[in-house]
């Protein structure tokens, strides 16, 4: 007999007799995988450092630690509440799909049962975006890759992540997920700005889009932005907002502002924490309607097993290499995730 994997939570409300009421938890998360790379030499893209005889001495042996290890942190991630792993996992710098087989497929997946959505990109690392879906609580129906056109003062062109778009039917109801990478901080995260806002650009146009087909379609765009979510590129070109009592019915709503103004993070630099792993939605996702898909929390998944335990770096992510000597780690960035409830009718 198959295991129905969808999670029924009971929250109750009864008070005097008041009958309790049943919900459907979804997990929706993102992680940077921090260079899921596989062994073998792609001699069109610049993935050298990433083989046995490069500079990392990426061997068998260590991939496989890195698949090990990140398939263990998905599958805890908003477990303690959900007791289960994300029923959407948004993921970034995964080189291609033979990765993504081996991390679906490993013992801590396997019987989760994803299914994966996954374009090549043209990035000049061969570093790709993804998303993982649980068969059992997300139905596919149309996916697509957006290219990102960026150029230097050259005018020649940088080559770098899409934008992957995915809509289906979740709970009976359509929901689109928009999973990004967008340009990172190199030569300075004031030089570089520019190529994030494009990338904010990109993302609104996407949204707009599906607006125009459908005014009331719920969205939730995820990703590595190398922006904090008070930058630019969130605040003035998406117009994201961090309260709700800010929005409107055009409105997208960042749960990770409220979080960012408190301290948290999801990676550190030079002992600043940044909170680039970032979830927002729709406003029509922010009700306290429950008997459609709306939001109830967020957060971002850092426990000990995943950070650093000591030294200089202790408490920041425990990432795979550290100064150029190998840690088998998982990753730089801890996950962020939030959760979906419906009313059980």
């Amino acid at each position: 007999m198959r295991l129905l994997i969808c999670l029924l939570v009971l929250i109750s409300t009864s008070l005097y007799g008041q009958k309790s009421k049943t919900y459907t938890l979804r997990t929706i998360a993102f992680y940077n995988c921090e260079n899921l790379f596989d062994t073998v030499n792609d001699s069109l893209t610049f993935d050298d450092d990433r083989t046995p005889e490069g500079s990392y001495h990426w061997t068998r042996e260590r991939y496989l630690q890195k698949v090990e290890n990140l398939s263990k942190v998905i599958s805890q991630i908003g477990a303690e509440t959900s007791k289960t792993s994300p029923d959407i996992v948004g993921l970034c710098e995964v080189e291609n799909l033979d990765v993504l087989e081996d991390l679906v497929q490993h013992p801590n997946l396997l019987d989760k049962d994803y299914g994966i959505i996954h374009f090549d990109s043209p990035d000049a690392r061969g570093i790709d975006v993804a998303l993982l879906y649980k068969k059992s609580a997300f139905i596919p129906s149309s996916f697509k890759s957006h290219r990102l056109l960026l150029f230097d003062e050259m005018s020649e062109r940088k080559y770098t992540r899409d934008q992957l778009v995915v809509g289906g039917t979740m709970d009976g109801e359509e929901i689109h997920f928009i999973v990004n990478h967008w340009p990172s901080r190199r030569g300075g995260a004031a030089k570089s700005s520019p190529l994030r806002v494009r990338a904010a650009l990109l993302n609104k146009r996407i949204i707009d889009s599906i607006q125009e087909l459908d005014l009331d379609a719920k969205i939730i765009s995820m990703g590595d932005l190398n922006d904090d979510p008070i930058d630019d590129s969130l605040k003035k070109i998406l117009k994201t907002k961090g309260k709700k009592r800010q929005l409107d019915s055009l409105s997208l709503f960042n749960p990770m502002e409220a979080m960012f103004k408190k301290g948290i993070g999801s990676l550190a630099y030079q002992d600043k924490w940044n909170l680039f792993d970032q979830i927002f939605m729709t406003s029509n996702l922010v009700t306290e309607n429950r008997t459609t898909l709306s939001l109830w929390k967020a957060g971002i998944f850092a426990p000990q097993f995943i950070r650093t335990d000591e030294g200089r770096f202790k408490g920041y992510p425990l990432r795979t290499y550290s100064g150029g000597s190998y840690t088998a780690g998982y990753s730089d960035h801890f996950p962020a995730y939030l959760f979906l409830l419906k009313e059980v009718e």
